[in-house]
Order: C-alpha cells, then structure tokens, then sequence
C-alpha cells in the first residue's frame, strides 16, 4: 500500500518521545489544505498518534483507537493488537489505506489495516509520502548532533517537505517526557 500525501515521524531519544507531522492535505494534484493537524493526543494525553492516509479515515481510525485505549486502560499495546483485528475485520474498516505511528511512555508503534503491528527497532519510525527521506534525516541527526528528539523531529519533516511534494513544512509536534520518576 502506498500512502501519498504527508509525513509522520516519531523519535525516542534522550528521555523524550515526539511524533512530527506536515499539514498539507493533497487531492490528486492538488493542495487542499496547509494546515491539517495529522499528530494528536489520545487516553488523558498518555498517548500521541500520527496518521497517513485520507482524512476521513484519520477520524474514524484516532476515535476507534481512543475507545480501544478507554476499553484497555491506555494499554497501548493491547489497544493496538485489538483495533488491528477490528480494521481487518470490519466491513467498513477494511477498507480502510492507512498506516499509524502511535507511541506512549511505554511503547512505540507503527499499525497497519494489515494487521501490522510492529516496534521500531532503533527507536526511529516514520510513515507516509516523506516517511522515507524523514526517516533518514532523522537518523543521520540522532547518531551526529546533540539535538532534542523535538528538534531532530522537526528538522527531519522540513528535510522532507524540501524533497516530497505531498509535504509540507507547516508541522505539528507533540512530544511525551518518557523519563523514569
């Protein structure tokens, strides 16, 4: 599946977990929209998500995800393993092309329609048009600066946005403190 239209990236470094994503919103050829919100909060802040796919299926996907969390007590591993099997077997839900990066103190996910439900190995994940050239800016910056995982977010999607033309540089950040109390 080819998702087109946005960059998402998430990065686990130095005590912080961000998620990054662009704003534009492209139909066919055209922008649409330069200011989409693609990374949100979800269960009491506990959770960031970022999505690449259409818009109608984000808002369907993150309101399903938030009740499978509610359901799991902010769980995210759980509510991951169960909204997969829902996309999967749900009439309307299969239908569904998107891809998540979802992260939480605790976890850092990327989950597919496929079923996929799967950890970033280098604490490195990116998603969706510019996923590829984010992904490496991101770590290329990790291994060689001394920037924040905020920053290496940042940078990494306006890297990006300078190479795909389905992204932006109009970017949305969240980011979660993951260090032990």
């Amino acid at each position: 599946m080819k998702i087109r239209g946005t960059t998402i990236i998430a990065i686990r470094h130095n005590g912080k977990v961000t998620v990054a994503g662009d704003g534009q919103v492209t139909f066919d050829v055209t922008i649409m929209k330069h200011g989409a919100r693609k990374v949100r909060r979800l269960y009491h802040d506990k959770v960031i998500v970022g999505f690449a796919g259409t818009t109608a299926d984000a808002f369907t996907l993150f309101d399903r995800f938030d009740q499978k969390l509610e359901q799991y007590n902010g769980n995210l591993l759980r509510a991951a393993v169960e909204l997969t099997k829902d996309w999967r077997t749900d009439r309307v839900l299969r239908h569904l092309e998107a891809l998540m990066i979802a992260v939480s103190k605790d976890y850092f996910l990327l989950i597919s329609g496929n079923g996929d439900v799967i950890e970033s190995d280098d604490e490195v994940m990116a998603i969706g048009s510019g996923g590829p050239y984010a992904l490496a800016a991101a770590r290329a910056l990790v291994r060689f600066s001394d920037l924040s995982a905020t920053e290496i977010a940042l940078e990494s999607v306006k890297i990006a946005s300078e190479i795909c033309i389905y992204t932006n540089d109009n970017i949305t950040v969240e980011e979660l403190d993951i260090k032990d109390d």
